[in-house]
């Protein structure tokens, strides 16, 4: 019988979906990582443990739940920062690891805003300080400052009951009714 000359990948390797090499590396530090994936509409923020049978998730916070604490919730910085507070807030764990998977690590990008949202929940992860994205980014003055200029861009904004003028207003009552929330 003949060597093979070409191994095929594992499927989700093929797919561009997960890199093993990383995911041994942070499966074997025991810790429980902090999944944090951006789609087209919404960012998606995870608890998760490594277990022989599967991975578990013991808590999970998607930005489209703002909408219910008085946010509109899609895939911009203080959404992302938002979420990641609501997760943190959700978590039992108190240390955790950050797992961005195949995404690219830009620094300010809205994955170190969720990340940011998490240790301010009282969540202790290790991160480089530069890579998370300003405070007035975070806290949405910039967003209502280009809601100010660009009103026609908001009016989902409005349909929810945000006035363009009072986005950093919702952003703080929203922290405040998450800071209500029990594990």
């Amino acid at each position: 019988m003949k060597d093979k000359t070409f191994e095929t990948k594992f499927r989700r390797r093929r797919e561009g979906k997960t890199n093993y090499k990383t995911r041994l590396g942070l499966v074997k530090s025991k810790r429980t990582r902090i999944v944090v994936r951006k789609t087209g509409t919404s960012i998606i923020a995870q608890a998760i443990n490594y277990k022989p049978e599967g991975d578990v998730t013991t808590a999970n916070a998607i930005s489209k739940e703002l909408d219910k604490l008085g946010f509109y919730g899609t895939n911009n910085t203080p959404s992302a920062y938002l979420t990641g507070y609501l997760l943190g807030k959700r978590m039992s764990e108190k240390s955790a690891i950050l797992d961005i998977g195949m995404q690219h690590p830009s620094h300010g990008s809205v994955i170190f805003a969720c990340l940011q949202g998490v240790i301010d929940a009282g969540v202790e992860i290790a991160h480089n300080k530069s890579a998370i994205p300003s405070e007035d980014r975070m806290n949405a003055t910039v967003l209502e400052t280009y809601a100010k200029e660009h009103p026609e861009k908001f009016s989902v904004y409005e349909k929810k009951g945000i006035k363009v003028d009072a986005i950093v207003k919702a952003f703080e009552k929203t922290k405040a009714e998450i800071d209500k929330v029990k594990q």
